[in-house]
């Protein structure tokens, strides 16, 4: 079924493009972040000096249950809807997520992290899991690999929707504890890295 949307984007997509040696020069901005675990307020985006990724810095992305949780709180979603301003004659596609953050999972509860990604009018590329098992408690680290890689049509600014689940279950561990996965670090300084892949216009 995936490999059939997949098929359906590329079909979308224009003519094969020439691979940029390296990433275009001048300046890239992203816009737009919105949905229940990135609020507006608490994320930060910035582009690295070589364009070649953007970076996000989520403050209160996390999914928890057992004392003190609200019912909904077991599933966080973000939606990013993003606009790259590329320099003109190049577009891009995502080639690589490395996702990293926080865990506690009691003994017997289970998270996971679900992610897709698809450009505006083009169809979706499928979801991307990624599962953990309690005990833990330790920092955890995820990588989504575009393969193949999508970009958009020459010429034509449609939004990069990037939408990512985390979601806790308390599955046999104790409801009376708690578990929680968050997209964050304990020091704060975790973040979501979004690797570019530039290619050239005709």
């Amino acid at each position: 079924m995936i490999n059939a949307i997949v098929a359906a984007a590329m079909a979308m997509s224009t003519v094969v493009l020439p691979q940029a040696d390296v990433p275009p020069p001048g300046a890239v901005t992203v816009d737009t972040i919105n949905g229940s675990g990135c609020p507006r307020g608490t994320t930060s985006v910035s582009v690295s000096p070589d364009n070649s990724a953007f970076h996000v810095v989520f403050s209160s992305y996390a999914a928890k249950v057992g004392p003190g949780a609200a019912p909904t709180d077991f599933r966080k979603n973000c939606q990013l809807s993003i606009r790259v301003n590329a320099p003109e004659g190049f577009v891009y596609g995502i080639s690589k997520v490395d996702y990293a953050g926080y865990l506690h999972l009691e003994r017997g509860a289970t998270s996971i992290l679900r992610s897709s990604y698809y450009f505006q009018g083009m169809a979706d590329t499928g979801y991307r899991s990624h599962n953990w098992q309690g005990p833990a408690d330790d920092e955890w680290q995820a990588t989504d690999v575009g393969s193949p890689v999508i970009y958009p049509p020459c010429g034509v600014n449609r939004n990069l929707n990037i939408n990512t689940e985390l979601r806790v279950n308390v599955g046999t561990s104790d409801a009376k504890k708690t578990s929680f996965m968050a997209m964050d670090s304990l020091d704060g300084h975790a973040k979501t890295d979004y690797h570019f892949s530039w290619k050239r216009c005709p």
